[in-house]
């Protein structure tokens, strides 16, 4: 029997880079995949790449709408939800002082609000079954800041902190919340984000003990870990998956 076998899972930003890194991990330990994205099209290419009976649906998650229909229909469907991962995100890069404040209303309502949204809905399904497990995915520009990232930090840092707030609050239902903050990612996004400038993938992976970026799926085994019955006395965490980038 795998780990996740009969288990339901959200996955938020499913359709590229480390959301679909760990639809596919949750997927392979046994769970039935919720893959939602913005982006409906690579949900479900997500799901039918994963089979069974993954499904793909449309959900951005900066609109409580849109996140309380998605969570209700995938409840309907499966009749419980034992696994949220709240991994969607999105950045901009650039000084803080040159920012359009039109960008910080859609990184924070991506990143925080997005946690938000979904956290309302499923913990009180949670809850209701007598338990689950959640995952929230911040990042390391949340814990130490990072260059040309100060709105982007600011929500990944209320990501943690809402996170350890959540861990206390829903223990005594057996509802584990954590968090996982990957550090430099090899993903079409880290692309888009760097320009795929050569010379900042070099500087980085210098700077970087392990001497690598992180692959998807190096990220989507610390979250199956976290998702799963073998975590079950852990709560409130925040882990970082960085090569060694940063330390506490």
């Amino acid at each position: 029997m795998a780990p996740m076998d009969n288990k339901i899972a959200i996955v938020t930003g499913a359709g590229r880079g480390i959301g679909r890194g760990i639809a596919e991990k949750l997927a392979a330990e046994g769970a039935t995949v919720v893959a939602t994205d913005v982006d409906e099209a690579t949900a479900q290419e997500t799901a039918a790449a994963l089979g069974g009976d993954a499904i793909g649906m449309a959900a951005d998650v900066a609109s409580r709408d849109a996140v309380t229909a998605m969570v209700l229909a995938a409840h309907e469907r499966f009749g419980r939800i034992d696994v949220l991962v709240n991994n969607a995100g999105w950045d901009r890069a650039g000084p803080f002082v040159d920012s359009d404040p039109a960008d910080w209303d859609r990184v924070i309502g991506i990143n925080l609000y997005g946690v938000l949204h979904t956290s309302h809905v499923v913990l009180p399904i949670m809850t209701e079954q007598g338990g689950g497990r959640v995952v929230n995915l911040a990042s390391d520009a949340g814990r130490v800041g990072s260059s040309g990232e100060a709105v982007y930090s600011a929500a990944k840092g209320g990501v943690i902190a809402f996170t350890k707030t959540c861990a206390r609050e829903m223990a005594r239902h057996g509802i584990a919340v954590n968090c996982v903050c990957p550090g430099p990612t090899d993903t079409a996004l880290f692309a888009e984000f760097a320009g795929d400038d050569p010379k900042l993938r070099e500087a980085l992976t210098r700077a970087i003990p392990l001497r690598r970026l992180a692959q998807p799926g190096d990220v989507a085994n610390a979250v199956a870990f976290l998702a799963s019955d073998e975590a079950a006395y852990i709560t409130g965490q925040t882990l970082s998956v960085s090569g060694g980038l940063s330390m506490s």
